[in-house]
């Protein structure tokens, strides 16, 4: 039984059936092995999750990495590169991403939370260079939020865009996000008063 083959059939269940529809004996049919099989490496329908969980995590973060190394020398190009290859990550698995982040266990959230740190830190070191663009007063902190609200963002487009379609592609949604973001980070602070 090849464990790729099994978290392939895994994903499909979920993105075709969502988490109520995702039994150990729904996977084994899919991937074509016994129900025995996949219990031989997991020790249920949760180990089998936190395995799929953690296979999608890893796409996010190398996805991410990648387009990072390849984005245009400048700090739109980081911010657009960040923020297509989040959306390309959460189209493709779109039905995915709300069932695995719901309604998690510990180890669960262990593994989203560094995911999240991660794919936080590469925007923040790819946009290094690019510093003196960023007109905020605490440069780190304006980038820091700009990628928590790229990633919220995306998030909850994929949690939603079933039930609340907002017409645009992930493409479109990518750039029209990626100009928000720009624009926060070239502006300069505002002094706010209490």
């Amino acid at each position: 039984m090849s464990l790729q083959k099994v978290l392939a059939a895994a994903e499909h269940v979920l993105a075709t059936g969502g988490i109520e529809e995702f039994t150990v004996a729904a996977v084994a049919e899919r991937a074509g092995v016994s129900v025995g099989a996949i219990y031989r490496r997991f020790t249920g329908k949760e180990q089998l999750l936190h395995a799929v969980k953690d296979r999608l995590l890893g796409q996010l973060e190398t996805g991410v990495a990648e387009a990072l190394r390849s984005a245009e020398s400048r700090l739109d190009g980081v911010i657009a590169a960040f923020t297509h290859a989040m959306a390309r990550t959460f189209s493709h698995h779109d039905r995915i991403f709300p069932d695995l982040l719901s309604g998690q266990r510990a180890e669960g959230v262990e593994r989203g939370l560094q995911a999240l740190a991660v794919i936080q830190d590469a925007l923040v070191e790819a946009a290094k260079p690019y510093g003196d663009d960023i007109r905020r007063a605490d440069r780190g902190l304006a980038l820091r939020v700009a990628a928590r609200t790229i990633t919220s963002s995306c998030v909850h487009r994929a949690a939603t865009c079933q039930s609340w379609p907002d017409g645009l592609t992930w493409t479109d949604w990518a750039d029209e996000t990626t100009e928000m973001a720009v624009a926060y980070l070239t502006s300069p602070s505002r002094t706010t008063h209490q």
